[in-house]
C-alpha cells in the first residue's frame, strides 16, 4: 500500500468535521404528518422513474435492434447511415436531449408531450444509439 493512500485515509476523518451542515432528514419521519406527505410523494416518484425507465430500456432495445441492422449490410449507404445515427445521438447529452424533446419538439412538430412521455422518448433515443452498438458487436462475434 503506498504512502500517499495511506495519507488520505488517515486525513478523511479529519476532514468530515469541515462542514457545520446538519442533514435535514426529519422531513422524511414518517411520524410526522408533513413526513408521511413528503414520502409518498418521493415514493410516488421513485414508482414513476422506474416506469420510464423500463419503457425506455423496451423501446430502446427495439429501436437499437433496428438501427443495428443497416451496420450489418454489406451496403456502404445503409452503414453510413447507422454510423451517423449511432455517432450523432451518442455525442448529444441526455439531459440536452430530455431539454429538446420536452420544450423543442413540441414547438417543432406541433404535439403535446407531458414530462413522462418526454422522458421515455428522450432516454429511448439516446439508448437505442447503445443498444444499436451492443447488437452489433454480439452479432458480429
Amino acid at each position: 500500500m503506498s504512502y500517499r493512500l495511506l495519507a488520505v485515509v488517515l486525513c478523511l476523518p479529519l476532514l468530515s468535521g469541515c462542514s457545520d451542515y446538519e442533514w435535514g432528514w426529519y422531513v422524511l419521519d414518517p411520524s410526522t404528518e408533513q413526513g408521511k406527505t413528503n414520502l409518498s410523494f418521493l415514493l410516488a416518484g421513485f414508482k414513476d422513474t422506474i416506469y420510464v425507465s423500463l419503457l425506455s430500456m423496451v423501446f430502446a432495445m427495439l429501436l437499437g435492434l433496428l438501427v443495428a441492422f443497416p451496420a450489418l449490410s454489406d451496403k456502404p449507404w445503409l452503414r453510413a447511415i447507422n454510423r451517423v445515427y449511432v455517432e450523432v445521438i451518442r455525442s448529444i447529452p441526455v439531459l440536452v436531449l430530455l431539454l429538446w424533446v420536452y420544450y423543442g419538439m413540441p414547438t417543432l412538430l406541433d404535439v403535446s408531450l407531458n414530462h413522462f412521455w418526454a422522458g421515455v422518448i428522450a432516454l429511448t433515443i439516446a439508448e437505442s444509439a447503445f443498444m444499436a452498438e451492443v447488437f452489433r458487436g454480439g452479432i458480429q462475434a
